[in-house]
């Protein structure tokens, strides 16, 4: 007699009467990665998550002591860039960074600045960035949840 029985006539459901013990799931993920990379580890499978979030059509200016870089948006009514200008922000002209020369804005209000699409590059003073963060994330979060939930609180505490 055969070892190997086959079921069906299906070749792919062979039993093999040698083994009465089905592997486990883990083990047999674990070879298929070895053998054909169809599964994916963890660490993986985190990459793949963090990566569909980040936009790379954009491309990253280098790094420059003192001052915070970002790509602000021309079509933004939430978000306009008079609003930031008025902030301290400031557009970067394409003299500042070499390598942009091609994303220069030609005609317009930010001739001879840095654009890609309609996004302009601005910079801030990294201390007023750090400031602008410090507040965003810090106080302005606790003031719109922290305080209204202790205030509420209060005024219960009160009517009770």
């Amino acid at each position: 007699m055969s070892e190997n029985k086959i079921v069906g006539g299906d070749e792919r459901l062979k039993k093999n009467a040698g083994s009465s013990v089905r592997e486990d799931r883990a083990s047999a993920d674990a070879e298929r990665v070895t053998t054909d990379g169809t599964a994916l580890s963890i660490e993986e499978r985190r990459r793949m998550m963090r990566s569909e979030w980040n936009q790379e059509v954009l491309p990253t200016p280098p790094a420059n002591p003192g001052w915070h870089y970002c790509w602000l948006s021309t079509t933004s009514s939430a978000d306009p860039i008079y609003k930031r200008v008025q902030k301290g922000y400031e557009p970067v002209k394409v003299s500042e960074i070499p390598g942009f020369a091609q994303y220069s804005v030609t005609q317009g209000e930010f001739e001879g600045c840095i654009a890609c699409n309609e996004m302009v590059l601005f910079k801030l003073p990294e201390e007023l960035y750090q400031d602008y963060m410090a507040y965003l994330h810090h106080e302005y979060l606790w003031n719109i949840t922290v305080l209204p939930n202790r205030l509420f609180q209060m005024i219960q505490i009160k009517t009770d």
